[in-house]
């Protein structure tokens, strides 16, 4: 049976290069608990641990527990970086809206 939760997990920790001590390192974990969620089924995060476990990774935890595909995994990335826009400065914010600027001009 698969374990769509932890491939996903496992893919999203290789597609940014992280190892599970890395990971385990960025969302308050153990190493041997994020390699159980990767292969143990069904795995049973709290959902403290699998919001850290998303926001280390840049997504959401609706995608790392639906069923989505790739479409959901971008739609996630956005949702992810949006949320972090929003507890920026307004500095910040002026900062990435300029930034977005010069992007849309190329």
């Amino acid at each position: 049976m698969s374990n769509a939760f932890g491939e996903k997990i496992r893919a999203l920790r290789k597609e940014k290069k992280l190892t599970l001590e890395q990971l385990a390192e960025l969302s308050g974990s153990s190493k041997s608990y994020i390699w159980e969620l990767e292969n143990k089924n069904p795995p049973r995060p709290s959902a403290d641990k699998l919001t850290k476990i998303a926001e280390a990774l840049g997504t959401t935890v609706d995608y790392l527990m639906g069923t989505s595909g790739q479409q959901e995994k971008a739609d996630a990335t956005d949702i992810a970086f949006f949320r972090k826009y929003q507890t920026m400065e307004p500095d910040q914010k002026e900062q990435i809206r300029k930034m977005l600027e010069i992007i849309q001009k190329k």
